[in-house]
């Protein structure tokens, strides 16, 4: 199988430990998902092949973008030609339509959190998306809402600082004036 169709663009993210890997086709169809570890995506051969390569420690598929993310001591332009071939060898074979268990259904969710979902849908999402990463709600309690940055946001510095107090002032505004945040 040729890998010349599969042109692959490299954008940097304001993470150094991640970069986005954008192709013509999508590798998430629908929704988004990150990987840390290859036991977890056995039935996502492009995931697992892009754990294989060595530094890398977590990838996230949105769209048609790939963020890596790696420890911090590999060398940037040998993981961006190892990643690179890996998508090229494995993109051809790939079915974006694959189902990820943890997607967890808004019908599930509790009225507060569905309404705290379209607030970040809307003035959140986009920027952190653009940069390569996501953030997931993981519960909402007595006004302490609990989330988990993805893909390059999850090993962001400014994550936990300036991106965090930015999603506090939007909430407070929009939903709550007491909600609080805190990321796992």
């Amino acid at each position: 199988m040729t890998t010349a169709n599969y042109k692959v663009i490299t954008q940097g993210t304001p993470n150094p430990n991640a970069l986005k890997f954008i192709t013509a086709k999508d590798v998430k169809a629908k929704g988004k998902v990150s990987y840390s570890h290859p036991a977890e995506c056995l039935n996502v051969p492009l995931a697992a092949g892009l754990l294989g390569v060595p530094h890398i420690t977590q990838v996230h598929f949105f769209e048609n973008v790939i963020t890596v993310t790696q420890d911090g001591i590999g060398d940037w332009p040998a993981i961006e030609e190892a990643v690179i071939h890996t998508i090229q060898e494995l993109l051809p074979a790939h079915n974006p339509d694959f189902a990820v268990d943890e997607i967890k259904s808004r019908a599930h969710m509790t009225p507060e959190m569905v309404q705290i979902e379209e607030i970040l849908d809307r003035t959140i999402r986009p920027g952190l998306q653009a940069d390569g990463g996501d953030i997931e709600v993981l519960e909402f309690t007595n006004n302490l809402l609990i989330v988990r940055y993805e893909g390059a946001c999850g090993s962001c510095p400014s994550a936990q600082t300036a991106t965090l107090d930015g999603i506090t002032g939007i909430l407070r505004h929009e939903y709550h004036p007491d909600i609080r945040i805190e990321a796992v």
